[in-house]
């Protein structure tokens, strides 16, 4: 390619992230704002000032990268990131999540560092460019741009608790990060490319030993497995969403899992047989590890860590069944998990707003805030897998996967899997039905107050429980979309 063409394919190639660029500018417009609003104006108006901009950004995010639906599928910086409509999709999840986050914050009114909203548009940068990544290189930028900004985000109030949690995931993340390096390094001296659609990648892969393959692909995938938190890098999982703010860990816990899906997908089509008995290995340990931890837990935020812990797995074996109708099932799981999950952390915080969140605070609660308490109610019979919630849905259309790709390939670490995942899925009820018995089955106890009448937080509590019945009826609503990739 000479240089002509090289410029006219840059050229093209930036027409192709416009999204990411305006995320940029906005990075820096907020950074420079929050500088000049803070010398004219209050801190409490210079807040609400940079809270607006942030909001009008997100929806011109979101117009965007749905303008990019209707494009043709191509390669941008050939080979670092390729854009579809999966890619597309996989960032209009993101970006809702980002919208959904910054609506929770207004309505419980947060009082955070302004640096918060530019934070989290240079990690949701870093997600939208890692659900394009097709190169080795570009998917570990994208993975330490998301990390950089979320060690950040975790700690950014002033207090011990905060502090912690943010260490905690600093040094996690860094050695998953460094154990990811190693790996890729691996596979660039077995193949001799870091292109992940390039066929000397599989070739080279496939040409060498059953260990050193098996070795080489637990390590690349280790950076992955952080932030899916998916076993055995899920330590930190509980400490930091008990210690930061409830809406920062509501986009923690979905938006990050939404990019790195996607990734494993476009891994699954080009690494040999080994990497899918792995993937099916890591789901199983990561849901029995996530329910059964759960089912001690008296934080509400820490049964919601192991609980994303669970489900992370049961979102892996739509990948691990490795067929079409695997991948469609994954991809509806986790536009499915991302609603319920934001959904249910929001209901946490309206029943006791800005509080450590102890199960036991939550307490006789649905006898005095009905509406919110039964919305929590069937978005915790979502998380379960139960009818008439798009979580039975989901869960599912996931095992149907899994039981058809077993009957075509016949390998039996799939018919355990599906064992395991069915038990998992009944151990889970006796916790996830637990907040439901504490707020209508028990008493409330003397002194609490009962929290504010949110109106805002009703109605958005509302829409919610919409989308999670309405999906169930009409799945086809979504699977339209992830039919059209």
């Amino acid at each position: 390619m000479n240089i002509s063409e090289q410029l006219i394919h840059i050229r093209q190639s930036l027409a192709g992230i416009v999204p990411e660029i305006f995320l940029a500018l906005l990075f820096c417009f907020i950074l420079l704002a929050e500088l000049l609003f803070f010398k004219r104006f209050t801190p409490a108006k210079s807040a609400a000032y940079l809270q607006n901009i942030a909001l009008a950004g997100c929806i011109v995010t979101f117009g965007l990268i749905l303008v990019q639906w209707n494009a043709e599928p191509s390669f941008k910086f050939h080979p670092l990131l390729f854009l579809d409509r999966q890619a597309v999709f996989f960032k209009l999840l993101i970006a809702f999540a980002w919208l959904f986050t910054l609506l929770h914050v207004r309505i419980l009114k947060y009082d955070f560092p302004p640096e918060y909203n530019a934070l989290l548009i240079a990690a949701v940068a870093g997600m939208n460019l890692l659900s394009m990544s097709t190169h080795l290189l570009s998917i570990y930028l994208s993975l330490e741009l998301i990390s950089i900004s979320s060690y950040i985000l975790v700690a950014l109030l002033p207090y011990r608790k905060a502090a912690e949690g943010g260490i905690k995931y600093l040094l996690f993340g860094s050695a998953s990060s460094a154990v990811m390096l190693y790996g890729i390094s691996f596979i660039y001296g077995i193949t001799g490319t870091m292109d992940i659609t390039s066929e000397a990648l599989t070739a080279g892969l496939s040409n060498n030993n059953d260990l050193v393959v098996t070795v080489t692909i637990v390590l690349t995938l280790a950076g992955l497995l952080f932030k899916l938190s998916l076993v055995p890098f899920h330590v930190w999982t509980p400490d930091v969403y008990e210690s930061a703010p409830t809406p920062l860990v509501s986009f923690l816990s979905v938006a990050p899992k939404v990019a790195v899906v996607l990734v494993l997908m476009r891994l699954a089509g080009i690494l040999p047989a080994q990497y899918f008995p792995i993937l099916g290995g890591i789901a199983l340990i990561s849901m029995t590890i996530g329910n059964v931890a759960a089912l001690w837990q008296t934080n509400a935020r820490r049964l919601l860590a192991y609980s994303s812990i669970a489900q992370a797995g049961y979102l892996l074996v739509g990948i691990a069944a490795y067929s079409r109708f695997g991948f469609e099932a994954a991809v509806f799981y986790t536009a499915s998990y991302l609603i319920i999950n934001l959904g249910a952390f929001l209901l946490i915080d309206i029943l006791k707003p800005k509080s450590d969140t102890n199960l036991a605070d939550y307490e006789g609660l649905g006898k005095t805030n009905i509406w919110i308490s039964a919305t929590l109610t069937v978005i915790m019979i979502a998380l379960a897998g139960l009818p008439p919630t798009v979580g039975f849905t989901s869960k599912v259309l996931i095992f149907s996967a899994l039981w058809e790709s077993y009957h075509q390939q016949e390998f039996p670490w799939m018919l355990w899997l599906l064992i395991g995942g069915i038990l998992n899925a009944a151990i889970s009820l006796a916790y996830y039905l637990r907040l439901p018995y504490l707020l209508f089955f028990k008493s409330e106890k003397v002194g609490i107050q009962e929290p504010n009448d949110n109106v805002p937080g009703k109605v958005l509590a509302g829409f919610v429980l919409i989308a999670v019945l309405a999906l169930f009826f009409s799945p086809d609503w979504l699977l339209q979309w992830i039919s059209a990739f």
